[in-house]
């Protein structure tokens, strides 16, 4: 059955025209449909039912859509071109992504398909009005006009950016798609999953290679997918012409056909075990040391290798006539595709325009598929040399016509007919002479697609004889093969592959050893075919336009034509890379796939310059459009969890992000988990917390230079707080520093700065010659703060050292064993009661936390989380570095002059602050007591009438003192005791009271006890 399409009811677009029915071709063991299996999907509110394995282009052209967008510039018709991604004709929006290539994009169940770039419809754009408007806009007009007078521009600029562009972006959309990076190694990749990349792959595994086989095709074979010579009796004797005999010395495929050598070659492929084939994946850029970027549906692969072929294969361009881009207008290959991929008739009628071979075998095709073929029209003389299939197509009644071009398609809306004219030294003479038909095909030749080798580093040469810009002068580790050479023989692309693949695993170690002595002699019959290739081909005829006409069209993507290319030369722009940026030729989504080739030739013919003299674009990556979400990657962070982070979980604890670690933001009350750690006992999992071990001779000399305090002379045993600032003085981090023994120093930092700490330590001991070393343990020690007044009885049931008060003191530190494991004891009170930090091995995390808990069931220990320690610690009016301080705050304003020491000869930041002090402070982080008990939101501003004045960083109620509290930053004159300030709660300005000490034990003798 063929594909039928059917309407949604919709009385808004009662007058849509159903599509066309079109049935499908006789199965073909080409195609890559799946009969069997229906697929449904809708286009601008139309359903349409395709096949599995159907693009969404395939089953459009199917149901009778033949005009797929609009041109960027001109908003002019366009039509399918390449069918394989190569080109811009056919984007659109797929669930809401812009600029999806429809021609390779997969018809998927359900899928929403919009057209992009025309309002109100495809078929009726109001901005095709510009088509009619080109005067105003020659080569280069953005550079000339709309800048005098200056308003002017900002006008057009508005215009110009609502216009211009082809997809939009919906910024309010949230895509379902999630990148991920993966990272690889190969002996040897192979780009391309043509014939030539198939034997390279199945050459380098055969000799033992780890092979990875990229190919951007949904299954392997290259164009050899789409070749058919299978052909019934009534047209016999095409079979032998033009592939078959190309093939006939190739061991192993005697007598087979193209896509049975194809099939063969995947076959083996895949049943190797040495190679790992990445199908449907597009090699978007080659980097150095051989670094591919591949991006296979939703996974970027950053593959490294050892040797890498590249095997991409080539492009088939467009010529250049007036009209060339009207629907019904395609390349050659792209009508192959649709009929024998996809059992998709292009047209009925058919006008096939060539300069090389490959039009014949597409009429021949075409013929097949039951159109109906008017003519093949031939830019080559009568004299080039005559093909069997010519003879062929004659006898089915083509009119083959040589020495003639194609100078216009006409049509409006879409092909009606083809008018044709003889030529003399290239250009039309004679009359012009109309023939009917619905499709033109057309081939100028091909271009290899070598956009990976130049950005490897590749210099390219134009070869007459070929008629292309070939690869020459490959860098190291990188080889060539296969049509991407410019060489377009099946035979040659097999036996380049084979060599490559052997050659690339010279050196390698593989278990197959040194075969370099058997590269020789299929080195000299690979170049003995080559030559042989050199005599049978045509140099083929320049690409050059069909007379003066305005709309032929070299660049597809940015609505170039000709006469553009000319009049930018004459303007002075005849220099390739000049030509191109003012122009924007090449610049589009084809990168210059589809017109390269044009651009050289035309620009070759205007200058007088030769076609290796003119060049060619440079190529950068990537040379497939990739989307930046692909690039970026994953979204999330990397999650880390704490060693007791499962007895959390069993608590039934929420877990918070804070920075990369996951944590317990409370047990159930934190107001109650406040009264526990005041009233009786304490605990909570510090794991987060940094720590880095600094060891040497100069490690007190390496803690002075970064921290503000002193640090040289504090003794073994004890314990400082410490602070680090930028260079301006500005608050980086903040911790305690242990003086573990003589040399040995045991930092702690903030959860997230750790990794910034390490580096800032490093970078400033760095050319100096101190005698330091810094390592992060972060993920080496598990820590719990033991806090409250029965913190002193839980840990002494565990412990043979002495905790009494007047014998481990306030900021001390010990080295014990605690329930048998060994620990660091840190004396601190960041939450103001008596506590201990306690840092231990990792692994023993459950286990010390169950000991602890069992240690203080009989005191009414309670476990305490993030916002219970957050409420403590604003009690004590202890500062968070990055919730109360920002990048600009500094410690003489946080209050936190006494921990910088001034009377140090130099600390980092000293000079900034020294500014400060001697300028004055403007702002000043104070308490504040909320008057009639509400509590601020962290952030809200402190006003003055309706002026923000400063900004709360910190508040909570307090169940301690039974008021809401917090911290903010205001003006100077307002950082008085008993001050009256107002902030906002609930959007309406309360009253508040500034403090200047702690809100809690401002004495700290609780600390001390």
């Amino acid at each position: 059955c063929g594909i039928t399409a059917t309407r949604r009811y919709d009385h808004r677009k009662a007058s849509m025209p159903r599509p066309k029915y079109i049935p499908r071709l006789e199965p073909k063991p080409t195609e890559a449909i799946d009969r069997s299996r229906a697929v449904t999907f809708e286009f601008d509110g139309t359903t349409v039912q395709s096949y599995e394995g159907d693009t969404i282009a395939s089953a459009l052209y199917a149901a009778g859509i033949r005009t797929f967008s609009r041109s960027f510039k001109y908003h002019r018709p366009r039509g399918l071109l390449c069918v394989a991604g190569r080109c811009p004709n056919c984007l659109v929006k797929v669930d809401g992504t812009p600029n999806v290539r429809a021609c390779v994009e997969p018809a998927r169940e359900g899928m929403q398909v919009r057209h992009q770039n025309a309002w109100p419809s495809l078929s009726r754009d109001f901005l095709s009005i510009l088509d009619r408007l080109h005067w105003l806009m020659p080569v280069g007009f953005y550079y000339k006009a709309l800048h005098r007078p200056s308003l002017l521009w900002r006008f057009a600029q508005r215009v110009i950016r609502r216009v211009a562009g082809l997809g939009e972006v919906d910024i309010h959309s949230v895509p379902d798609a999630r990148y991920h990076h993966r990272y690889q190694h190969a002996d040897v990749a192979v780009i391309g999953g043509g014939p030539a990349g198939l034997s390279a792959a199945l050459a380098a595994a055969e000799q033992g290679a780890q092979v990875v086989l990229i190919d951007d095709q949904p299954s392997l074979g290259g164009h050899l997918r789409f070749d058919q010579r299978d052909y019934p009796d009534n047209i016999r004797g095409i079979d032998d012409i033009g592939g078959t005999d190309n093939i006939r010395g190739i061991p192993g495929f005697e007598g087979a056909t193209d896509f049975e050598v194809a099939k063969q070659l995947a076959e083996r492929v895949l049943a190797s075990a040495n190679i790992q084939v990445l199908s449907s994946a597009t090699a978007f850029g080659l980097y150095q040391d051989n670094l591919l970027g591949v991006l296979q549906a939703d996974r970027l692969i950053k593959l490294r290798s050892k040797q890498a072929i590249v095997a991409t294969g080539s492009y088939e361009v467009p010529l250049v006539f007036e009209k060339n881009d009207r629907p019904g207008v395609m390349l050659t290959t792209g009508a192959q595709r649709l009929m024998l991929l996809y059992g998709v008739q292009p047209g009925q009628l058919a006008v096939v325009a060539t300069s090389n071979d490959q039009g014949y075998y597409a009429a021949r095709d075409l013929l097949q598929a039951g159109v109906q073929v008017a003519a093949v029209v031939d830019l080559r003389p009568e004299s080039s040399p005559s093909l069997e299939v010519a003879g062929v197509l004659k006898s089915r009644g083509v009119e083959v016509l040589t020495s003639h071009a194609v100078i216009r398609a006409e049509g409006k809306h879409r092909v009606k007919a083809a008018i044709v004219a003889a030529l003399n030294n290239g250009a039309p003479v004679g009359p012009e002479r109309r023939l009917d038909c619905d499709l033109i095909c057309m081939s100028g030749g091909f271009q290899p697609a070598d956009s990976l080798l130049q950005q490897a580093g590749c210099g390219l040469g134009y070869d007459e004889s070929l008629g292309e810009s070939v690869p020459r002068e490959l860098p190291p580790k990188i080889q060539a093969v296969g049509e991407v050479t410019g060489i377009h023989d099946l035979a040659v692309s097999i036996r380049q592959g084979e060599l490559a693949g052997k050659r690339a695993t010279l050196g390698l170690g593989t278990p197959a050893g040194d075969h370099s002595s058997d590269l020789a002699p299929l080195r000299q019959e690979l170049t003995s075919a080559e030559e042989d290739y050199r005599k049978r081909v045509d140099s083929l005829p320049p690409l050059t336009a069909m007379g003066q006409e305005r709309e032929q069209f070299v660049c597809f993507c940015e609505d170039v034509t000709a006469k553009d290319i000319g009049d930018a030369i004459g303007e002075g722009f005849d220099d390739i890379q000049t030509l191109k940026r003012y122009s924007t030729v090449t610049m589009g989504p084809c990168q210059g796939k589809m017109c390269l080739k044009a651009l050289v030739s035309i620009s070759s013919q205007h200058t007088g310059k030769n076609i290796e003299e003119t060049g060619v674009t440079t190529s950068r990556p990537p040379n497939q459009p990739v989307p930046l979400a692909a690039l970026a990657g994953p979204s999330h962070m990397p999650i880390k969890r704490t060693p007791m982070d499962r007895k959390h979980r069993e608590l039934g604890a929420p877990m918070v992000e804070l920075g990369p670690w996951q944590r317990a933001h409370n047990y159930g009350d934190p107001q109650e988990e406040c009264r526990a750690v005041r009233q009786r006992v304490g605990i909570i999992d510090v794991s987060t917390l940094g720590k880095l071990e600094v060891k040497g001779r100069d490690a007190g000399t390496l803690l002075d230079k970064v921290y503000t305090h002193r640090f040289s002379d504090l003794r073994v045993g004890r314990i400082r707080y410490g602070l680090l600032c930028s260079d301006n003085g500005a608050i980086l981090d903040d911790g305690t520093v242990t003086r573990l023994a003589e040399h040995h120093y045991f930092v702690t930092t903030t959860s997230g700065n750790v990794d910034l700490m390490e580096d800032w330590f490093k970078w400033w001991m760095a050319g100096t010659g101190m005698c330091a070393h810094v390592a992060n343990v972060t993920a080496a020690y598990g820590a719990v703060n033991l806090a409250g007044p029965r913190a002193r009885q839980t840990l002494s049931k565990l412990t043979g050292v002495d905790l009494a008060e007047t014998s481990f003191r306030y900021m001390r530190s010990a080295r014990a064993e605690v329930a048998g494991v060994p620990c660091i004891l840190l004396r601190i009170g960041f939450v103001g009661e008596t506590g201990w930090e306690l840092h231990f091995p990792a692994e023993y995390g459950e286990y010390f936390w169950d000991a602890l808990m069992d240690a203080g069931e009989e005191f009414g220990i309670a476990p305490f989380g993030l916002e219970a320690q957050r409420i403590l610690r604003l009690e004590k009016k202890h500062i968070i570095v990055g919730q109360d301080s920002d990048a600009v705050s500094n410690p003489l304003e946080s209050d936190m002059a006494w921990v910088v020491r001034f009377d140090k000869e130099d600390f980092i930041g000293r000079a900034g602050l020294m500014q400060i002090r001697e300028r004055g402070l403007r702002n000043r982080l104070v308490g504040f007591v909320m008057r009639d008990g509400k509590v601020p939101a962290d952030g809200v501003p402190v006003v003055r009438g309706k002026t923000p004045i400063g900004r709360v960083t910190s508040a909570r109620f307090s169940p301690t003192l039974g008021k809401g509290l917090g911290v903010a930053w205001v003006p100077v004159e307002l950082a008085e005791e008993g001050s009256g300030i107002h902030i906002i709660v609930d959007g309406k300005p309360l009253p508040a009271e500034v403090t200047l000490e702690p809100f809690y034990d401002p004495e700290g003798e609780r600390l001390r006890q």
